[in-house]
């Protein structure tokens, strides 16, 4: 019996820039290829949808496809995140050295991942990475499906990430996270194709 390679945080830097993105998730490595148009298009509008809530008085940090590193073997790339004002500045202190690196140490208030096409993707956003945020504090993971025109809003209720509603394209997102946002789903997938599927 072999063992399989454990990756760490370290191990990134020698991965090639390829267009690729590269995370770990419990010294597992996972290779996504770089996200199509629909998918940044549907990250585009929640970008100016949650930046037009935070400028307007939601405050706190926004960022997309920023390096996210919970530990040496836990390092994802989630599509968007959102830190509260009150996770910053530690956000940005790497606890293993304490300076400030440019990527986030923490769990973020909010995580966003759009699903990419295929089933593995699908199943790494939902189960592998929903376990990872909710073991690390995430306070809410939204699931954003680009097929079924839904979002799916998981909250931490009683101490875990569970599913607390599924907004569907005719309906408007609000979040007791973020006081104020009323986001009509609809809006995200307004520059998409129709699917064929």
């Amino acid at each position: 019996m072999t063992a399989t390679r454990q990756f760490t945080i370290d191990d990134l830097a020698n991965l090639p820039d390829d267009g690729n993105r590269y995370e770990i998730i419990e010294g597992e490595l996972y290779v996504t290829a770089a996200p199509g148009d629909e998918h940044q298009g549907v990250i585009a509008a929640l970008l100016v949808a949650l930046e037009t809530w935070r400028r307007a008085g939601g405050g706190g940090r926004l960022r997309a496809g920023i390096g996210l590193i919970f530990s040496r073997r836990d390092g994802v790339i989630p599509d968007l995140v959102w830190a509260a004002p009150d996770q910053l500045p530690a956000m940005l202190i790497d606890p293993a050295t304490g300076r400030r690196d440019g990527k986030w140490h923490r769990a973020p208030a909010l995580v966003v991942e759009v699903l990419s096409p295929g089933a593995e993707n699908a199943e790494r956003d939902r189960e592998t990475k929903l376990t990872l945020y909710d073991r690390r504090g995430v306070r809410e993971y939204w699931i954003v499906d680009p097929v079924s025109r839904a979002v799916e809003v998981y909250r931490r209720r009683e101490g875990a990430l569970q599913l607390a509603a599924t907004v569907l394209q005719g309906e408007t997102l609000t979040s007791p996270q973020l006081p104020g946002l009323a986001l009509p789903v609809a809006g995200l997938f307004e520059e998409a194709e129709p699917s064929d599927q």
